[in-house]
């Protein structure tokens, strides 16, 4: 039988200094192929494979549709795109963002359960949110192993702690224990994949009775239907926008202060357009149309207010709540 020979790997916030770690502390022989998602936004460039490359003689390169998997390579996901991997090829395509992201750490993970089974190891580095805990289930429930960053060692412990709560891990260790370990792993023999894997809330093959429409997607507008294996549930719109519940809730705060961004901008024009007029009145000795549009200015300044107190909560914590995805650090519109 051959080893664990498929490595996955899944990063977002602080997993570049790990990354480093991990691969400069791995032997240059591995005999098994290591695929990495970091999370980075659509309009970055990604630096990753040079900086990476500084680390390891092995080979390390942004990963190319069609291309085959061989050992001692590292595939590292383009920027705005989901790596995802069939039998003997990397797989590059720009599909649906998947809790907001792409590339996603889930497509890498489940695509690699789906064509290596137990020949694959996930491991999830420090990061926010929930991304990669619904793919390392399917890891586990083909036969594969998990391995997680010990979140106190993370610098943003989210990723690797909603793992170790929804998964039965195999391995939690910090980043100075990872490189052994995985070397160590790769040289194991494979067993027989189980049927199906136990987690802390259910059987990974439980099914939610049938799919329900429930919410709406935060990226097209279309329904969300709900899925989701008793372990981990999710919501999928036609298009294929996928979201765990924490993603979802993510997305629909980015959204919803958005809107709002959009609604207190509207109404200042209309108050600087109703101010125009009233001084135009004024100036024309129309007292009658002066306070109907003075009037329009008070009612404009009122729900301007009440806009700006849900925005930002008057330093009370009474605004809207932004997901804790997001870094801003001062308000934008999202496009």
């Amino acid at each position: 039988m051959p080893g664990h020979d498929i490595i996955t790997i899944g990063a977002s916030a602080g997993g570049v200094e790990v990354l480093i770690a991990l691969i400069g502390g791995l032997p240059s022989d591995l005999p098994a192929s290591l695929f990495v998602v970091l999370h980075l936004p659509p309009t970055a460039r990604s630096v990753l494979p040079q900086i990476l490359e500084r680390t390891t003689r092995m080979r390390v390169g942004t990963a190319v549709d069609g291309e085959p998997i061989e050992r001692g390579r590292i595939y590292i996901a383009p920027v705005d795109n989901h790596l995802m991997l069939d039998e003997g090829v990397v797989r590059v395509a720009r599909t649906a963002k998947e809790n907001g992201h792409r590339p996603a750490v889930d497509p890498l993970f489940r695509s690699a359960a789906e064509a290596y089974g137990a020949r694959v190891i996930g491991v999830v580095l420090s990061g926010m949110r929930d991304c990669g805990t619904a793919g390392l289930v399917e890891i586990k429930r083909r036969g594969g192993i998990a391995v997680v960053q010990d979140p106190r060692d993370a610098l943003f412990p989210e990723m690797p702690q909603s793992a170790l709560d929804n998964v039965p891990v195999d391995h939690c260790v910090p980043v100075a224990r990872l490189p052994s370990l995985l070397a160590e792993l790769v040289h194991q023999r494979t067993g027989e994949a189980p049927a199906e894997a136990e987690s802390p809330h259910g059987l990974v093959g439980e099914k939610v009775e049938a799919p329900e429409i429930e919410f709406t997607c935060p990226d097209c507008g279309g329904n969300l239907t709900r899925n989701g294996d008793g372990a981990i549930l999710s919501f999928r719109c036609k298009v294929g926008h996928w979201y765990t519940p924490e993603g979802l809730e993510n997305e629909q705060a980015e959204a919803l202060e958005a809107a709002l961004w959009v609604a207190l901008r509207t109404i200042e024009d209309t108050a600087a357009l109703a101010r125009r007029m009233a001084a135009r009145a004024e100036e024309r000795n129309q007292l009658h149309v002066m306070a109907h549009f003075e009037e329009r200015v008070r009612a404009a300044e009122e729900r301007g207010a009440l806009v700006r107190r849900a925005l930002l909560g008057a330093g009370s914590g009474d605004g809207i709540t932004v997901g804790r995805g997001s870094r801003r650090s001062s308000p934008r519109l999202k496009g």
